[in-house]
């Protein structure tokens, strides 16, 4: 019987580990697309012009969405290319980031329809901050 236990337990460690390890990648793969989706609200808060700015913010917006979600562009560039499936995605079961993620996707997705550059930075003020608070 001691026999079976100790041949078991490398399976039983593994099976308790691997889903701390992918919940963690998954946390860190948020973390990232977050970190360069808040870089990028605040390029569009600093940009001169209004293209400028709609281009940060859907920059914003890929990096939320990823690249199977609704309003991704590939046409915009994909700033998170290559850090996961996009930040909403990715933070699937915690409930307190993805409502986080969707409200500032909500606000990068307005400024895209700001019609001066006035109201796009205030759009990308608004996904900064949110983007950036825990």
């Amino acid at each position: 019987m001691a026999k079976k236990i100790v041949r078991c337990l490398p399976m039983l460690v593994l099976a308790g580990v691997l889903p701390i390890a992918a919940h963690a990648a998954a946390g860190d793969a948020v973390s990232k697309q977050v970190g360069t989706a808040s870089a990028h609200a605040g390029m569009a808060l600093g940009a001169a012009d209004l293209k400028m700015a709609q281009t940060h913010l859907h920059h914003v917006v890929n990096c939320l969405v990823g690249p199977s979600g609704k309003g991704f562009d590939a046409s915009a560039g994909n700033p998170c290319d290559g850090m996961g499936h996009g930040g909403i995605v990715d933070a699937k079961g915690d409930a307190a980031t993805e409502s986080r993620l969707q409200t500032a996707l909500t606000q990068a997705e307005h400024g895209l329809e700001a019609t001066t550059l006035d109201g796009a930075h205030a759009d990308a003020q608004k996904a900064m901050a949110t983007l950036q608070a825990k």
